[in-house]
């Protein structure tokens, strides 16, 4: 993991653009960055916004992004893959701090508590880079105060791909802001599909078959009680989908609420 050191903060000049304080490395696929927050920005944790960078024609080149800070941070947080020839990110990759990225402040998302029905038992479903809103809901006291337990399943390829989702579930306990509201609440169960780690497997097979459920010692999935929250690709969000809804779970939105969301933004 290559850690960049923050930068000062610059004065944005481009229009929308923010400066980019920090970069971190994780792999040769994934890399995070942190930059400035507008002042004007608010947002609901699990959110997502356009950010990107100008194109060589001099035109924005424009992705969705899940914030992965909380909404009480003062600056913004991304967690991003690295994509050869992806017309974005196979520019964000090399990203400096103090360099800067165009951001529209205008967040939207179906990743948010408001469209979840009450429950006591809150799942982030996740696979790659999909943890980003959850990075964001996991330090948000909200999240810790409406659910008496929450169960984090995120799947990467490799273990090294884990790390960011590690380092994050590893400081909540000491976090100034939500530590004791954690507690003994989260549930964390980081697997792999093509090494071998403390599980393996996929998110939808580990859920289908039951292991999950064994391997933490819970119960398995109740309508009454369980509320699911989605992230991941388009493959994989359409799997889960149908695990969920065998189980009983109906798909919520911000205009209705119900069992579980799914989020419907993509990262080329």
């Amino acid at each position: 993991m290559d850690q960049i050191a923050p930068a000062t903060k610059a004065t944005p000049t481009l229009p929308d653009a923010q400066t980019v304080t920090s970069v971190t490395h994780y792999t040769d696929r994934l890399f995070a960055f942190r930059c400035t927050r507008p002042l004007s920005l608010r947002f609901r944790s699990g959110e997502f916004v356009m950010i990107g960078l100008l194109g060589d024609n001099g035109k924005p080149l424009l992705r969705a992004y899940s914030i992965a800070s909380p909404s009480w941070d003062e600056e913004l947080e991304f967690y991003s893959i690295k994509v050869p020839d992806g017309p974005l990110t196979s520019r964000l990759q090399h990203i400096q701090p103090g360099d800067q990225i165009i951001l529209r402040p205008k967040p939207v998302g179906t990743l948010v508590l408001d469209a979840l029905l009450p429950g006591k038992r809150l799942w982030m479903l996740a696979t790659g880079t999909g943890i980003a809103p959850f990075a964001s809901l996991l330090r948000d006291p909200e999240t810790w105060e409406k659910y008496e337990q929450v169960v984090v399943m995120h799947t990467c390829r490799e273990q090294a791909e884990l790390t960011y989702g590690r380092d994050l579930i590893k400081a909540l306990p000491d976090d100034p802001l939500i530590g004791e509201l954690v507690g003994d609440k989260l549930l964390y169960y980081p697997a792999t599909t093509r090494e071998d780690g403390q599980y393996t497997g996929r998110v939808t097979d580990n859920l289908s078959s039951g292991k999950v459920f064994a391997d933490l010692g819970i119960a398995p999935l109740d309508p009454a009680t369980d509320r699911a929250m989605v992230c991941g690709s388009l493959a994989f969000n359409l799997d889960i989908k149908k695990v969920l809804e065998n189980a009983g779970l109906t798909e919520g939105a911000n205009s209705s609420p119900a069992e579980y969301v799914v989020e419907k933004a993509f990262v080329d």
